[in-house]
């Protein structure tokens, strides 16, 4: 397993975003957004993405650019929909430590809002409970190191992916 990047995996809302910037900081990492670099690489919002290409589309984009992505001493906080792609989620696992960060269904509705325009791929009826049925399992695949970020602040959920990542080094 290669520590010289970590990968953030999990529902839109768990944080990754945000712990990402701090764990950066922690271990002297650069930190790279793979949403805001798909919106970068392709001058359009997720959502605008979703609208014109369609789910299928903005999923096949999304693999591409995080399959793409050659990095160094860097944390990366992936979207929620990452772990559809194959390719990527096998090319982060083998450049980073995957660190999944779960939270409760009840816990993500709180931080998440609107979920059309947070760039959440839902299909028609599709719950948020639903959509995590489905990706759970793939966080749970995907990751080297889960951490139950229930409850905690940033502060905690930093320190308990530190703590980890030097047990598992």
């Amino acid at each position: 397993m290669n520590k010289d990047n970590v990968t953030l995996i999990g529902m839109p809302g768990a944080g990754k975003s945000t712990v990402g910037v701090v764990l950066a900081k922690v271990l002297g990492y650069r930190f790279l957004d793979s949403d805001l670099e798909i919106q970068e690489q392709t001058g359009k919002l997720l959502y605008e993405l979703i609208e014109e290409y369609g789910d299928e589309g903005f999923l096949r984009l999304e693999n591409q650019v995080n399959a793409g992505l050659t990095v160094r001493r860097s944390v990366i906080a992936t979207g929620g929909s990452a772990v559809y792609g194959k390719e990527a989620m096998e090319h982060l696992r083998d450049i980073s430590t995957v660190v999944y960060l779960r939270l409760s269904c009840e816990s993500l509705k709180e931080r998440l809002g609107d979920l059309h325009r947070r760039g959440v791929v839902l299909k028609p009826g599709q719950t948020l409970q639903d959509l995590m049925d489905i990706r759970c399992p793939l966080y749970e695949t995907y990751a080297h190191v889960v951490i139950d970020a229930e409850e905690l602040d940033i502060r905690e959920v930093v320190k308990r992916i530190t703590e980890a990542l030097q047990n598992i080094g």
